[in-house]
């Protein structure tokens, strides 16, 4: 009897606009492992490949502009915009490679007898479904499965997807139904999901392009803050131990040359002395020469001056934090997670180790339910008044959070019953006291001062 083969695809980016910081497909990587350890053959076909070689000859996709440590811009083609978005004054754009280039991908691989979709953002569901409906032309009776973020947040809407399953959640609670009932194989390897240790590690081999790789060190967060969907995706906060991610990092350091990793944890410094410090003390030891990126938001409340050694001299280079707002109401309703104090100490202690302003970002929520254009501009002077470089982070409604009933009401969108309208682009929150213009004069404020600060260390 022949292995089962299952096919997994991560689908293309439907959106105004896209760019790649670190990006990896890692769930479907993760199941990859999984099923290979029971004897499945695997295949990837990443519809976002930047390097695809085919791409040269699609004379309408736009070529993608890279940078040496692992992020850049995806290739695009100018698209016809959804109907609920027609009246949105910009271009619409396919992000990834042809529709001719995922037939000729599907043409080519081993015939499946299962295929994994996986899926980000709620509003780029139209990028899922154009996937899907050429699966289904081209293979049609192989079964069809939709995981990841959008499925789990709309699982409902994802049911018009046309995959014959939609299934919500981490992907390896899944596992018994599609090894054993779809696939009819007997498993042999399934990991504690209380045990992040367990996991083998993600498939990366089957990446078409590796400039860079996520390192995962935990799932989930401790935090509840009313903007993030963090404790709805995961099932609970745990944490690899940090021997291992070193371990890991090490490993495809020496098998594919790997050089800079990021790092997605929603809570990498939570509790540093659990997980950030003995990992990057174990780093220095190793002397890799790697560097780390981190672009989800780190959190500010544990930098400290050995904190910030240690970050430096292990090779952190794009620091990212989740400072939201200096509003001290707005920071408790949020969630707390953090204060102006917070920054103050961070900031001068990551200085303190030789980091550059325009190397140490703070996110800053712009779109909030009921906020005004003045405490976003406050937020943004606060940051620079400490030497720190703020970034602007549009509010995305997601369903399920705390602020997803404020938001409904708020919103002159139909956030219920259309993901389209969850996209940032739109502010879909916006109200008198924070407009388009607004938000464009706070954009032009930021980019104002970027122009006088110096390159970060990444972009060396």
């Amino acid at each position: 009897m022949r292995n089962a083969n299952v096919l997994l695809i991560n689908p293309w980016i439907y959106d105004f606009a896209a760019y790649d910081f670190w990006s990896k497909p890692l769930g479907l990587l993760y199941l990859a492992g999984i099923l290979r350890k029971n004897s499945i053959s695997v295949q990837l076909i990443d519809c976002l490949n930047p390097l695809h070689p085919g791409l040269s000859d699609d004379s309408g996709i736009r070529k993608p502009k890279r940078k040496g440590f692992g992020q850049g811009q995806y290739p695009r083609e100018v698209i016809a915009k959804p109907d609920p978005l027609q009246g949105i004054p910009r271009n619409y754009h396919r992000y990834g490679i042809s529709p001719r280039l995922l037939r000729q991908e599907l043409h080519s691989c081993a015939s499946p007898d299962l295929i994994l979709v996986s899926s980000m953002m709620t509003y780029w569901y139209p990028g899922v479904f154009d996937v899907i409906r050429i699966v289904k032309e081209l293979l049609p009776g192989v079964p069809v499965l939709l995981g990841g973020n959008y499925a789990t947040l709309c699982p409902e809407h994802a049911l018009r997807s046309g995959a014959d399953h939609v299934l919500p959640g981490e992907g390896e609670q899944h596992l018994r139904f599609i090894i054993e009932e779809l696939l009819r194989q007997e498993i042999t390897f399934l990991p504690d999901p209380a045990d992040l240790d367990t996991l083998p590690y993600p498939a990366f081999d089957l990446l078409p392009y590796k400039g860079q790789l996520p390192i995962m060190t935990s799932r989930g967060c401790p935090f509840r803050c009313v903007y993030c969907a963090s404790h709805i995706l995961n099932s609970g906060f745990r944490r690899r131990s940090p021997g291992r991610v070193a371990e890991e990092i090490a490993f495809w350091n020496r098998r594919f040359g790997i050089s800079h990793f990021s790092f997605y944890d929603d809570a990498f410094l939570m509790d540093p002395e659990e997980m950030a410090v003995p990992l990057m003390e174990e780093l220095i030891r190793m002397g890799l020469s790697c560097q780390f990126h981190c672009p989800n938001g780190l959190h500010l409340r544990s930098i400290d001056e050995k904190i910030g050694r240690l970050m430096l001299r292990s090779g952190f280079r794009t620091l990212r934090f989740g400072f939201e707002t200096s509003d001290a109401g707005q920071q408790v309703r949020t969630g707390g997670k953090v204060s102006n104090a917070h920054l103050e100490r961070a900031v001068s202690c990551l200085k303190q180790a030789g980091y550059k302003a325009s190397e140490i970002g703070m996110y800053l929520l712009c779109g909030l339910p009921g906020q005004t254009a003045q405490e976003v501009e406050e937020s943004i002077r606060f940051v620079l008044s400490y030497g720190a470089k703020p970034i602007l982070a549009e509010f995305s409604p997601i369903p399920g959070t705390g602020l997803w009933n404020r938001s409904v009401s708020a919103s002159p969108y139909d956030l219920v019953n259309e993901p389209l309208f969850h996209n940032n682009t739109l502010l879909p929150c916006r109200h008198e006291h924070f407009t388009y213009d607004d938000y464009r004069r706070l954009k032009s404020m930021i980019r104002s001062y970027g122009k006088t600060v110096s390159p970060p260390l990444a972009a060396l």
